[in-house]
């Protein structure tokens, strides 16, 4: 398992990095495109929705990365229009009936805006410059990483054994070392407009943001019954397990760029 972990990192970090830095920004669209679609569909069937209500949700994901990276307005009225769709959608289902009509309309909604909706975040931090997705590339990662191999050495005490057992307060620890010393690495390399004092802080509040997204999505893998959201990545699982901190950390990137890397 540690080594398929290292070897896949080795492998798509390089060209994950080139890809988004060298390439114009359609083609990050199109990244948004892939990893969305395949996290909505793992969630998607860790709660066993029905095919069609699924093709429903990522389509109205795309459709939503689409608006936002053409800089549509009124995006708040096109996520009222996709909401009553789900419910339409739903509501003429003539085979399932009025019978169990929330459980099947509430993992779409929320697939919808757990994974997409956030994830349009990022095409306007990339509008501010490639290296902030970078940045929350490396920050998770880091304390991904970290928080594994520490928490494996020297876990000793449960973090939250109601959600995670594995998860311990040394790994907790891991995460925010990690995400500290990747975005002062990241900074030092890629990123002028912020100092090492504010990346430091910034860092350390990314550690902890990605360690509250692993424990979100070891909720809903508890709720569904699921170890992994699926077996794509080789020793990692699927889409939405790596994803997983990038979700919560999108936000606070967000909020970085746009209120205090002037």
């Amino acid at each position: 398992m540690k080594k398929k972990r290292e070897i896949v990192a080795l492998a798509l970090l390089p060209l994950i990095y080139l890809y988004i830095m060298v390439l114009p920004p359609v083609f990050f669209l199109g990244l948004l495109f892939l990893i969305s679609g395949a996290a909505q569909m793992e969630f998607y069937s860790m709660y066993g929705v029905k095919r069609p209500f699924g093709f429903l949700g990522v389509s109205a994901g795309w459709l939503l990365l689409y608006a936002v990276y053409a800089g549509w307005n009124d995006l708040h009225l096109l996520l009222v229009l996709f909401f009553l769709a789900f419910v339409l959608f739903r509501l003429f289902d003539s085979v399932a009936g009025p019978g169990h009509a929330l459980s099947d309309i509430a993992p779409v909604a929320v697939g919808f805006f757990y994974i997409p909706l956030i994830l349009s975040l990022q095409i306007a931090i990339r509008d501010s410059g490639p290296e902030w997705i970078i940045f929350i590339g490396a920050t998770v990662w880091a304390s991904d990483s970290f928080a594994y191999y520490i928490g494996k050495n020297f876990g000793r005490r449960k973090l939250y054994p109601s959600v995670s057992p594995k998860k311990t307060v040394e790994g907790a620890i891991g995460s925010m070392a990690g995400g500290t010393l990747a975005g002062v690495l990241i900074k030092i390399l890629l990123i002028e407009s912020m100092t090492v004092r504010q990346v430091l802080v910034v860092g350390f509040f990314i550690g902890c943001i990605a360690v509250l997204g692993d424990l979100t999505e070891s909720m809903f893998k508890r709720d569904s019954g699921v170890k992994d959201s699926s077996s794509l990545i080789p020793g990692h699982g699927g889409v939405l397990d790596k994803i997983d901190g990038m979700l919560f950390v999108t936000p606070v990137v967000y909020t970085v760029v746009r209120f205090v890397a002037q």
